[in-house]
């Protein structure tokens, strides 16, 4: 399917630029045609000037008005997928609701923790994944530039597991497929067999498992990996002709897809199980041996992936987790 068919079914796309390598190209914001007219917003790029500049021209190429847009449907709770909401909203010169799942809110609205709240409570965390000090601050810095390209949005509301967005040509079943986030939602429509999947299925890169304190700062409460793994067995059992993702060009062949990324995870998971066995070594110590060339401001992501991985063995009895001397550590789960 072209992206001129696409737009005969009422969807058109803006690839937004990004500054994250890891992302795996562009950020798509999909403009879906309305029954009675307008545009639904599924997605709304980054809050910089640049992705700024790009939805304005992506606008001016498409022909659309900002003031055409009626809602915003947000995936799931990172900069680069609510960044430019509220920009548009100001550029609509209106009150466009925007739909976010409920265990996102706390990262996209004003009333939820900034990152001058947030940071410490990380930083205490990764501190006792065995990250040493000069390597918080620069996750810290890190984690300041990155939230500093988006802007918190005044109201948000619920979206649900089982929602129907109806269009103007398509029926979009709304499923919530937490892992990347918590709150990460799909859209699918069943008839077209056509799958929104922002960042819970992405055809060149695995999607980041990211540590998640939660909005009260709780440690434990979500494992993005465990959780992940589930979720994209879902999507491999859907009938899907189409995938249109968060990033980079729609693909198909979703089945072949996943089936290469949990045999990546697998690979992975059976490594840490080895590497495990070598001294009990600190999660961050496992991550510099799994990304020996990661950059320090890259560190959150790595040791993100290494304790997610871990977690998954922790889940199916290979592993146990040890609290000692303010560390945690994974140990095979008969060790002394």
């Amino acid at each position: 399917m072209t992206e001129a068919d696409l737009a005969d079914l009422g969807v058109h796309r803006i690839a937004v630029p990004v500054p994250f390598p890891q992302a795996g190209g562009p950020v798509n914001v999909y403009l879906v045609e309305e029954r009675g007219g307008g545009y639904l917003l599924f997605d709304a790029g980054l809050g910089s000037p640049e992705a700024q500049a790009a939805i304005d021209e992506g606008f001016r190429r498409l022909g659309r008005r900002f003031t055409e847009i009626s809602r915003i449907v947000v995936s799931h709770g990172h900069v680069d997928h609510y960044g430019a909401a509220r920009w548009i909203q100001e550029r609509h010169g209106g009150s466009i609701p925007v739909y976010a799942h409920r265990d996102d809110h706390a990262k996209i609205t004003e009333t939820g923790r900034r990152w001058k709240e947030l940071a410490p409570l990380y930083a205490a965390h990764l501190a006792t994944l065995g990250v040493p000090p000069d390597v918080l601050a620069s996750i810290a810095r890190e984690g300041e530039r990155s939230l500093g390209l988006a802007r918190r949005l005044v109201e948000v509301n619920d979206l649900d597991e089982g929602a129907v967005l109806e269009t103007r040509h398509l029926r979009l079943e709304v499923l919530h497929m937490p892992g990347h986030t918590p709150g990460l939602v799909c859209l699918y429509d069943r008839d077209r067999r056509l799958f929104f999947s922002d960042d819970h299925l992405l055809e060149k890169v695995s999607p980041n498992p990211l540590i998640d304190l939660g909005p009260d700062g709780r440690a434990g409460w979500f494992r993005p990996l465990v959780s992940y793994e589930r979720n994209v067995r879902r999507l491999h059992a859907l009938e899907v002709d189409l995938v249109l993702p968060g990033h980079a060009e729609p693909f198909t062949g979703h089945r072949a897809v996943v089936e290469r990324l949990l045999a990546f995870y697998q690979k992975r998971q059976a490594r840490l199980a080895g590497l495990v066995g070598d001294g009990s070594p600190s999660v961050y110590e496992l991550a510099t041996r799994l990304f020996p060339r990661a950059r320090a401001g890259e560190v959150f992501l790595t040791v993100s992936e290494t304790v997610a991985n871990l977690e998954v063995l922790e889940e199916r009895g290979v592993l146990r987790r040890e609290e000692a001397g303010g560390v945690t550590r994974f140990l095979r789960a008969g060790a002394a």
